[in-house]
């Protein structure tokens, strides 16, 4: 089973990964962020380097979730899915920090992309209020992330809602509320019952 973990920044996107991993023995696959060499590059110059950020962590998504789809041999947690990464460059785009031949050129690639792309069994996405996101920001303490504002973070909620309601039309959407963290065992019980939802579609789906 491929499982991604969608949600804002400062959502908890991290440990459940990790914590849901262990608890299913699957393989956790983090966000491929901590190599990013352009990340301090962008956040002292979002309109410079915005485009190139985006296409970056584009194909970093890509080649991980490849590893997933052709090494499932017990399973995958993943920390942000590819299909995640076009809320972020289309921000950028309306903020200003992208142009339209650059975001053009983002979406073309991702387009080309999708069509060798998987959808994860399961999506399971954390719903964080923007005031808790940024309270468990600030208590983390990235330096790169000293900058973000409540106003970009009420954007990126947005982003992520509609998002969400278009990726239930590809994949079964597990939401969550996370403003308040929930068991692990829980969570493991809903995914299993979101799983039985799929093995009946899929029977239902064979008998026509």
């Amino acid at each position: 089973m491929f499982i991604g973990i969608a949600g804002i920044i400062g959502a908890g996107k991290s440990t459940m990964s990790e914590k849901l991993a262990e608890k299913l023995t699957f393989k956790a696959y983090k966000e491929p962020v901590d190599d990013n060499p352009y990340l301090q590059d962008f956040y002292q110059d979002m309109k410079q380097w915005g485009a190139m950020m985006q296409v970056h962590l584009l194909f970093r998504r890509f080649e991980q979730h490849q590893q997933i789809v052709w090494n499932m041999e017990k399973g995958a947690v993943q920390d942000r899915t590819i299909y995640e990464d076009t809320i972020f460059a289309r921000m950028l785009h309306e903020a200003g920090y992208i142009d339209q031949r650059d975001y053009e050129t983002y979406l073309g690639h991702f387009n080309i992309m999708k069509r060798f792309l998987v959808y994860p069994d399961i999506l399971i996405y954390l719903r964080v209020s923007p005031e808790v996101s940024m309270q468990r920001i600030q208590e983390r303490g990235r330096d790169a992330e000293g900058g973000i504002q409540l106003e970009y973070m009420e954007k990126l909620h947005q982003g992520y809602e509609s998002f969400i309601e278009e990726m239930k039309d590809y994949t079964r959407v597990l939401t969550l509320d996370w403003n308040q963290y929930q068991e692990m065992d829980e969570v493991v019980n809903l995914i299993s019952e979101k799983a039985g939802e799929k093995r009946q579609f899929l029977r239902d789906l064979g008998n026509k």
